[in-house]
């Protein structure tokens, strides 16, 4: 049998190599005996599980933290790493909070109970089934990233802070989802993983925990209602090809039509300006042929009073031949022509219009007196 003291001495030394399981189950003793220790206090040691205060549970070696470490062994001097913090309880109570760096502990007395780290942690929350508002399932699954504000809530406040946290994630996300459509659930991810953040950060003061953002990571419809957005969609598309054709051939037509429009007002300027100076053109030439007979009349008159009855036998040849020219183009315009009865007299109608003329002559010989007055 070996002495007390050796075997308390290869206790110390157990405690010291908590992660070695194979040497803790099992180990020589001085007398050459090997010792096989139970599984139900293994299971103690390394659940840490037991509050009575002896032994290998929570009264040696206290909880395992949130980090998923047991918490170390009370050596006297202690160094605690960065970003990490070992809450201490002296004689079972909470005594105090071990900031990084060199720290003093009394032996026996004081117990690392909990180590927690303030890094900030990602917790997968696996795929869960949701309802939206429109009694449409969906499989959703996550990642939430929180921190630990409060050590001494996360130690005292919740039994496991993982845990909790990630159960209060899912829950919140189903209430969440229920309040929204399936096509706002899909369009607006950003607001809804602020609203499951909000949600959580409000539920998790208590426990010393801050939820930092909560990432939607993959969104599973069911297959029919896949099918469904794919036809929604498909249809939409060929909707809006048809109005950007129909927009096109309308288009079309109002450019086919305003160019007939301003056609026809440019055609119609260019009659107008042609007929214009077509007027123009008449009056001009009737103004021109006015003036020519107006300056023939005068020189015949003038040469009436120069020349005197050599004059007179002029005008008369010259009155004949217009009768004559005249009567050759009524026989050419018309199948039927109405002659006087003397036409071949052609003597005799010169002497008849001579007479009207010198008729005409005097009477504005007399007439100029009078006027004068």
């Amino acid at each position: 049998m070996p002495t007390p003291t050796n075997t308390n001495a290869h206790f110390i030394a157990l405690r010291r190599r908590p992660a070695s399981l194979s040497a803790v189950a099992a180990f020589q003793t001085p007398g050459g005996m090997r010792r096989a220790l139970s599984s139900s206090i293994l299971s103690k040691w390394s659940n840490g599980q037991n509050d009575g205060g002896g032994g290998f549970g929570g009264g040696r070696f206290g909880r395992v933290s949130s980090a998923g470490r047991l918490p170390p062994v009370n050596t006297v001097i202690m160094f605690v790493p960065q970003a990490s913090v070992y809450v201490v309880e002296r004689f079972g109570k909470f005594h105090k909070i071990l900031e990084p760096g060199l720290a003093v502990l009394i032996p026996f007395i004081d117990r690392i109970r909990y180590v927690q780290s303030l890094k900030e942690n990602a917790v997968e929350i696996p795929t869960q089934s949701a309802i939206t508002h429109d009694n449409v399932t969906l499989e959703i699954d996550g990642v939430l990233y929180y921190r630990i504000e409060d050590p001494y809530k996360a130690s005292y406040g919740v039994e496991d802070a993982e845990f909790a946290v990630s159960q209060l994630a899912q829950t919140t996300m189903r209430a969440e989802i229920g309040q929204l459509t399936l096509d706002r659930t899909l369009a607006e991810r950003t607001q809804l993983n602020t609203n499951i953040v909000n949600a959580i950060n409000s539920a998790a003061f208590d426990w010393g925990i801050r939820c930092l953002r909560y990432e939607i990571r993959d969104v599973h419809p069911p297959e029919n209602v896949v099918s469904s957005m794919h036809k929604q969609v498909s249809a939409e598309r060929r909707k809006r090809a048809e109005i950007l054709e129909s927009e096109g051939a309308r288009q079309a037509a109002i450019n086919v039509a305003e160019g007939r429009k301003q056609a026809m007002i440019l055609e119609s300027e260019a009659e107008k300006m042609t007929q214009i100076n077509m007027a123009e053109g008449e009056a001009e030439s009737i103004r021109l042929k006015a003036a020519a007979s107006s300056q023939a009349i005068a020189q015949v008159s003038t040469a009436i009073k120069q020349h005197g009855d050599a004059a007179q036998d002029a005008v008369s040849l010259s009155v004949a031949e217009k009768y004559i020219e005249s009567f050759g183009k009524i026989a050419k315009e018309g199948t039927t022509v109405v002659v006087p009865s003397n036409v071949g007299d052609a003597a005799g109608m010169v002497t008849q219009l001579m007479s009207v003329f010198s008729s005409v002559k005097n009477t504005r010989a007399q007439n100029k007196p009078s006027d004068n007055q």
